[in-house]
């Protein structure tokens, strides 16, 4: 017996550790948010809000009100979801909330990356130099002739390439942008090595296709991937395709290209300099191109269905198209030259970001989460204040919380393409809610030190699909009597949503 005295203490003390570690002893302090454990030890809410988020937090907001704390999959998570309140988060220094902690975490769970030192540093330092201002100039630029190779290689090459096309829209605009998007960062088959020019362009079409494939095999993968429950033949399959990417990506090869972006090759500069060994820099590319081109084709995908169901905001932008294409002194003609889109160009085009920013009012839903990395104190626009604690996570939906609250957006449900004008025709920025001024009215970029570097790049991108499928394009839906299809609701939380199901549509050249 006293042998087994200090084996029996010894599990007891494993066990209470244990089931400490899962969240079963905590209990609600005072001035600390409402708290829900869920019935599950560890994992909590997780497979509800695995399963709908919206859904999830929509119930607790109305159990507990605009801030509460949920256990999701061993961490304790509290929501904000007063909008008014978003200031103490996105503004908190990262002493105390952290954004790179996290995103750290998910990007060595998803991607197989393990991050380094200087990693959010060099990224900024490219994305600043490359993806913004005068940057801009040039990547629009690249991206303009790589979509021209995509879309319309076949223009004024007869009538036989006029026949009507069929093909699902999402799929058409996701395929087509994200390949595009891809080209123009990282480079294209140099004329020399495929022999002529025609025979380079022809590489990419058919290297780019290859790749996307792939890529949207990882990417209907990736919510469960984040959440960590593949099945055993989703894990072998995405190691497969991790392996598969960091192949076709890598720096030696992507090194032997012509017209790599300065966002990829400075990137790679820097990291060499800070000693990166070859294989890092092999993995680190696959995160790049998922950031930069997982959401952009999605969304040219609702715009245009979005335009598509709503006759008059399709007018209003084709208007807006053909005046400043005519405004710039450029005619699509049959034997004409292609249409050039500068970055210019699209700065003026007040309409078509009113309908931009209305489509991802609609569909982008990120989440914004921090790490806590002390014990501090989160003040509400109520002014009451609440403890939030160490090693927990702050969170913002701003999907649920703002850009579907009918007080901010009335009709929130409503597609209205100009609900981001003012009657003069300027951006509107003025929204309200309780009477208060908002300074964030959506939010689908995220905001503070996680705010999306490559925004501006991809509303160019965005813009410039739109502009050539209006100019050169004549298109319509197989059933023009079908519904919009429902949100994927497994995809909440991850920047642009996807729909349950594609639409089939049928398209050809006009000229």
């Amino acid at each position: 017996m006293a042998v087994l005295l200090p084996l029996l203490v010894g599990l007891l003390v494993s066990l209470l550790g244990g089931l400490y570690l899962l969240g079963m002893f905590r209990k609600r302090k005072p001035n600390e948010p409402p708290l829900e454990k869920g019935f599950i030890p560890w994992l909590g809410y997780g497979l509800n809000f695995r399963n709908n988020s919206v859904e999830l937090l929509k119930r607790m907001q109305k159990k507990h009100g605009d801030i509460f704390t949920i256990q999701l999959a061993g961490y304790f998570f509290t929501f904000i979801m007063d909008p008014l309140s978003y200031g103490p988060v996105v503004k908190e220094a990262r002493s105390k909330l952290d954004f790179v902690k996290f995103a750290q975490e998910l990007v060595t769970r998803v991607f197989g990356y393990h991050a380094v030192e200087n990693d959010l540093k060099i990224l900024g330092k490219a994305s600043t130099k490359h993806l913004m201002g005068d940057g801009l100039i040039l990547m629009t630029q690249a991206m303009m002739e790589n979509l021209q190779n995509l879309m319309l290689h076949n223009v004024g090459s007869g009538s036989g390439e006029r026949k009507w096309q069929e093909d699902g829209l999402f799929n058409y605009s996701y395929n087509i942008v994200f390949r595009a998007g891809y080209l123009a960062l990282f480079g294209n088959e140099p004329a020399k090595k495929r022999g002529s020019t025609d025979l380079a362009k022809k590489h990419d079409r058919d290297h780019s296709e290859e790749l996307f494939q792939e890529f949207r095999k990882y990417d209907r993968l990736f919510p469960r991937l984040v959440y960590a429950v593949l099945l055993p033949k989703d894990k072998i399959e995405a190691k497969r395709l991790k392996r598969r990417f960091w192949n076709m990506l890598s720096m030696k090869k992507t090194m032997e290209k012509e017209n790599i972006s300065g966002w990829i090759s400075d990137q790679y500069q820097y990291r060499l300099e800070y000693g990166l060994p070859e294989y890092l820099q092999d993995r680190f590319t696959f995160p790049l191109l998922w950031a930069s081109q997982g959401n952009t084709g999605p969304s040219c995908f609702w715009l245009l269905l979005y335009l598509m169901k709503h006759p008059e905001a399709m007018k209003a932008v084709v208007g807006e198209v053909q005046k400043l294409i005519k405004e710039t002194g450029q005619e699509v003609k049959p034997g004409g030259p292609l249409l050039n889109l500068t970055r210019d160009m699209l700065l003026k085009t007040p309409i078509l970001d009113s309908a931009v920013e209305e489509t991802l009012r609609l569909t982008t839903a990120p989440i914004l989460i921090r790490a806590v990395r002390e014990n501090m104190n989160l003040k509400m626009s109520s002014g009451k204040e609440f403890a939030i604690r160490k090693g927990d996570r702050v969170a913002i939906f701003p999907y649920v919380t703002l850009q579907m609250d009918p007080d901010v957006h009335p009709e929130p449900e409503q597609f209205k393409y100009d609900r981001f004008l003012n009657e003069d025709g300027t951006k509107k920025s003025d929204f309200y809610r309780n009477g208060k001024r908002l300074k964030y009215f959506t939010m689908p970029w995220g905001a503070g030190t996680s705010m999306c570097p490559g925004r501006f790049f991809a509303m160019n991108e965005l813009k410039q699909f739109v502009f050539l499928i209006l100019t050169y394009f004549e298109f319509e839906l197989i059933n023009p009597n079908e519904e919009i299809p429902a949100i994927d609701p497994n995809r909440w939380g991850f920047g642009s949503m996807q729909p349950t199901h594609d639409l089939q549509f049928r398209y050809r050249l006009r000229y």
